[in-house]
């Protein structure tokens, strides 16, 4: 299998990490993949008719993608404890708490676009405002029920602990001005303790 991401996106570091905890990495190819709404990768385009990363190609040829369907797959392969439940309250907590930090790091993609990719003349201040407001209150949601995202030490991992740290790093690589540590002390000592998987060290985003 191949992987086609790129190495800053917390979409493809939340497939590699759910692959590094349940024994598969070794299975899959990573390929570093450059594209952006302004500058739309052709080589993707055969993979993806969305032209975004991650994607997953399948050793048959086809192609998965959305990082959430790639995941489930991947949880298909395996014997071990599923990053998603099958059933069960803990089923519905995981699916939010992984909606919300995949929502947490779809704003901050949108606000580094507007803010890197969009001639600084064309800029819409209200709208990163708004982006930014959606982070704020994940964010505050999360410190409030971190309790509900999970043990962070645990040995096993869900796909909604992923998303979260994955959002969270993401927000530190691309956005440490926001300091978003500072009001969210439990947030905070969730991810630090998270951070030390290997996973999690093994996928730190780079430029």
């Amino acid at each position: 299998m191949k992987l086609l991401s790129a190495p800053a996106s917390p979409f493809g570091r939340k497939v590699k990490i759910v692959a590094i905890e349940k024994g598969m990495m070794d299975k899959i190819e990573y390929v570093a993949m450059a594209t952006a709404p302004s500058a739309p990768s052709e080589t993707l385009a055969r993979d993806n008719p969305l032209i975004k990363i991650p994607t997953l190609v399948l050793d048959d040829g086809r192609s998965l993608y959305d990082s959430f369907v790639i995941c489930d797959y991947l949880d298909t392969l395996h014997t071990g404890s599923k990053v998603l439940p099958a059933a069960g309250t803990r089923r519905w907590e995981v699916l939010t708490v992984h909606a919300l930090g995949s929502g947490i790091a779809d704003a901050a993609i949108l606000c580094r676009y507007e803010n890197v990719l969009r001639p600084e003349a064309l800029r819409w201040p209200d709208w990163t405002q708004g982006q930014m407001k959606k982070i704020a209150g994940g964010l505050d949601w999360l410190e409030s029920n971190v309790a509900v995202i999970g043990n962070a030490g645990a040995s096993d991992v869900d796909l909604g602990q992923v998303a979260v740290a994955c959002a969270l790093g993401y927000l530190d690589f691309r956005f440490a001005d926001i300091n978003w540590r500072v009001a969210r002390p439990r947030l905070d000592g969730w991810f630090v303790e998270f951070s030390k998987r290997t996973s999690m060290q093994r996928t730190m985003p780079s430029a």
